[in-house]
């Protein structure tokens, strides 16, 4: 994959379809929920050139979700930084396209070249529809590299500043309260939102040490194991893992597994990997139950996508089984 003076080599054939639906197949995997590519964010493009490489990107996963409904939910990603044309194409990919799942990024760039949290409160029109669509929600990093100004090597954007900037999204999601003004939006963090449940209590120190600088926000306590707020399970170790579910509870962590990308839960033998392992260890070192393992993989998702609407619930299921 090129991009300019970027790239990214391709290490798992199972990035192509037919050889995704193999893969699937090998370890029984009977669905997989498709994020959007954070390549195409579309941060830093012109409108048009956005405008276009967002509509090819939701047009394309609509097409996977249509010809293969059985196998895959696949999800859509609009640009914040124009509030209006996104809301515009969340109407468009979930009455037109039949999507259910908005991706976005931890921060995007605005109209003038700033810098901005997903969660700013300028954005509330894009919850707003999310919440009246019944939406679920992912937030992934990237882009990091375009505003932290430090030197790109050893992966440090990856490795580092990805969880950080999933901290800091989560920070300001909680802070505004949204997890309870929106109830029908359901949002998930990615790479279990790592950094942020480290730094649980520190927030929690700061909020009450300086109440000065909160005012008007919601306590971070709050949003502690709410049942609109999720995370998926790459923390690539039971340590991480076993905290995300002590502070979260089980119900709100979900199966990731980031294929074909090798911070993912990819077949490899240098990194003694396999689709579901961290579960098997969590399960092996009596974190977690095998029935809370089995939600990890199934019941938590469903929640996810479709939150209380048992209709939404049966349609999926139903979509998947057929």
């Amino acid at each position: 994959m090129l991009q300019k003076d970027w790239n990214r080599p391709i290490t798992d054939s199972s990035f192509f379809l037919n050889e995704k639906l193999a893969w699937m197949e090998r370890f029984n995997i009977d669905h997989a929920v498709v994020l959007n590519l954070s390549q195409l964010y579309g941060n830093g493009l012109r409108v048009e050139e956005m405008k276009q490489a967002l509509r090819f990107q939701n047009d394309f996963n609509a097409k996977i979700q249509h010809n293969h409904p059985s196998k895959f939910t696949c999800g859509f990603v609009v640009h914040p930084g124009f509030v209006r044309g996104a809301c515009w194409e969340i109407e468009r990919c979930v009455e037109v396209l039949g999507l259910q799942l908005l991706c976005l990024p931890t921060h995007y760039m605005d109209t003038i070249g700033t810098w901005r949290c997903i969660f700013d409160e300028e954005n509330e029109p894009i919850f707003e529809l999310a919440n009246k669509y019944n939406l679920a929600v992912e937030i992934h990093p990237y882009d990091g590299e375009k505003f932290i100004k430090l030197e790109n090597t050893s992966w440090r954007f990856h490795l580092i500043w990805m969880l950080a900037q999933c901290a800091d999204a989560y920070h300001f999601l909680t802070l505004n309260g949204y997890q309870d003004k929106y109830p029908n939006m359901r949002t998930c963090f990615a790479h279990g939102g790592q950094l942020a449940q480290i730094n649980l209590g520190r927030r929690i120190q700061g909020f009450d040490g300086r109440p000065d600088l909160f005012e008007g926000k919601s306590h971070p306590r709050k949003a502690v194991g709410h049942k609109n707020i999720f995370f998926d399970t790459l923390v690539h170790d039971t340590g991480g893992l076993e905290l995300l579910i002590r502070n979260q509870g089980s119900k709100q962590v979900l199966m990731g597994l980031d294929d074909p990308y090798p911070l993912g839960e990819m077949e490899s033998e240098k990194q003694s990997s396999y689709p579901g392992k961290i579960l098997d260890l969590a399960v092996d070192r009596k974190i977690i139950t095998e029935t809370e393992c089995d939600a990890i993989w199934e019941d938590n998702v469903i929640q996810w996508l479709c939150g209380d609407d048992e209709a939404a619930k049966q349609k999926l299921v139903s979509r998947i089984l057929s």
